[in-house]
């Protein structure tokens, strides 16, 4: 399953464009996972979005998972669910949910992260990196440290989100992460398929020169 490129919707960076045209623009550049992302619409808003991103996401084999709900997740059946720390655990949501249900959880310790997959979490992500003004909210990065510490400690994959863009994407590879998680790097660019194209060709190649 490729978590390479992991790309979050958000309205209000893509300069009002919707979650859908987000979805399928970044799916055309090549983008493995959409995240419907949104704190504020309803669970029916929500579900409605998510149905239309679905529609756009399966044919192109690309992994629709909605931020926070659970429930809507279930509804537009999505292929999973990502969690915070304020959430549900992935424990309870795994009772929950059908087999073969994605859920992913959004770490900043190697302590959580720990716990995430003893809890049966399928991917955890560290948020953030780097500081991002994307997400206000999540203090100040961690670094690439903590993320190849958890890369070390955890089997499942483990996702770099925060701050992440062209520069820095290959020192973030190289640093163990699986997967890229992004949001104004690709949704605020002025062409959000060639942002994505360029994002998923440097990570390919970061990760081909790893093996090496």
């Amino acid at each position: 399953m490729a978590y390479d490129l992991y790309v979050i919707t958000d309205e209000a960076l893509a300069g009002g464009l919707s979650h859908s045209e987000i979805a399928r623009r970044a799916v055309a550049g090549g983008a493995d996972v959409i995240q419907l992302r949104h704190k504020v619409l309803g669970g029916q808003e929500l579900v409605r979005i998510g149905r239309e991103i679905r529609a756009i996401t399966k044919p192109a084999g690309a992994l629709f998972i909605v931020n926070d709900r659970l429930d809507v997740a279930l509804a537009c059946e999505a292929d999973g669910v990502h969690l915070g720390q304020g959430d549900i655990g992935p424990g309870i949501a795994r009772q929950l949910a059908p087999s073969g249900f994605i859920i992913g959880v959004s770490v900043g310790s190697l302590e959580e992260a720990l716990r995430a997959e003893a809890e049966g979490s399928d991917y955890v992500a560290l948020s953030p990196v780097f500081w991002t003004p994307s997400k206000t909210d999540a203090g100040p990065g961690h670094g690439l440290g903590r993320l190849r510490k958890i890369r070390d400690a955890v089997k499942i994959p483990v996702l770099a989100i925060g701050g992440i863009g062209t520069g820095n994407a290959r020192d973030v590879i190289r640093a163990g992460a699986d997967g890229i998680a992004v949001i104004s790097a690709v949704v605020s660019a002025p062409d959000i398929t060639g942002a994505a194209r360029n994002l998923k060709s440097l990570i390919r190649q970061a990760k081909q020169e790893a093996v090496r």
